[in-house]
């Protein structure tokens, strides 16, 4: 499954040893393509920065084990224009842009209202709402 990453998503996992880096790793573990473009990229690292400076790090390890795409958001849709902040149209663009099965954030704020719901081929949804449908190995 291709999983496209929310900035959000990006600094949670490099700002601690948490539920998000477990679940990163846990999907990166069971062959799932996570995705990322420019724009989520530089957002996570700009926040990083600004709070959490020894998270760079962390970010620069996750991206060597992410598909990387550089200019991956195209405009999106008109007929979703109204459901995102401008700010966080890119996102969703770029899900649908590179044919990702998921969009996976944390932006409860932005995205909350969309948890669940599938726009054009992009299933969104929050870390929990993804961690309960992945077949956990009991082992």
């Amino acid at each position: 499954m291709r999983v496209f990453l929310d900035a959000n998503i990006l600094f949670s996992d490099a700002k601690s040893d948490g539920a998000i880096r477990r679940l990163l790793d846990q999907l990166i573990e069971l062959g799932h393509e996570l995705i990322v473009d420019a724009y989520v990229v530089t957002e996570a690292r700009r926040n990083l920065e600004r709070k959490y400076s020894f998270g760079i790090q962390q970010l620069e390890r996750r991206l060597d084990q992410l598909s990387t795409n550089p200019h991956a958001h195209t405009r999106l849709d008109p007929e979703y224009h109204h459901l995102l902040p401008e700010k966080d149209q890119p996102v969703l663009a770029a899900a649908l842009a590179l044919n990702c099965a998921v969009l996976l954030t944390g932006d409860r704020a932005h995205f909350g209202d969309l948890y669940s719901r599938e726009l054009g081929t992009v299933r969104i949804l929050s870390p929990r709402q993804l961690a309960e449908i992945l077949p956990w190995n009991s082992a």
